[in-house]
């Protein structure tokens, strides 16, 4: 999805959002620091288990991905980082721009992001970010499963 695709989706969705444009690309938490408080954060990692492709959208407070813990806890037989040009083939986007919303794949959604009234995110643009409430995030996305 372009930006605008993006923006029409979450127009028509009454989301509570605000699109931000920088003048560096954020592509990890830290390029972030200089644009927001990155302790609302929430990256979007593409993970692969046994059936394919899913996001998992996290806290940057959550630390690191215990994925044997997650596979264990969600019941998959194989859970890891999915292979970078899969990712990009499978959803067009480029490892570190994945959006928010629009990625088109099932979602794990971390639960202690409703705690902020906004969360900042990836657009599918390294050069804006997505300012948008929790409640529009893992309501416009299919959460099968979530962190707490």
């Amino acid at each position: 999805m372009t930006i605008e695709e993006i923006k029409a989706l979450l127009i028509s969705a009454q989301a509570d959002f605000q699109l931000i444009e920088q003048d560096a690309p954020i592509l990890s938490t830290a390029d972030a620091e200089k644009y927001y408080d990155i302790g609302k954060a929430a990256p979007t990692f593409i993970l692969q288990n046994e059936d394919g492709l899913l996001a998992c959208i996290v806290s940057s407070g959550h630390g690191r991905l215990d994925l044997e813990n997650m596979k264990k806890q969600f019941g998959y037989s194989k859970l890891k980082i999915a292979d970078r040009k899969k990712v990009e083939e499978q959803t067009g986007y480029k490892v570190g721009t994945i959006p928010l919303i629009g990625h088109g794949l099932p979602c794990i959604f971390d639960d202690k992001l409703l705690r902020f009234d906004t969360i900042f995110g990836g657009t599918g643009n390294e050069f804006v970010t997505l300012k948008i409430s929790p409640k529009d995030v893992k309501r416009l996305n299919r959460v099968i499963a979530t962190l707490v």
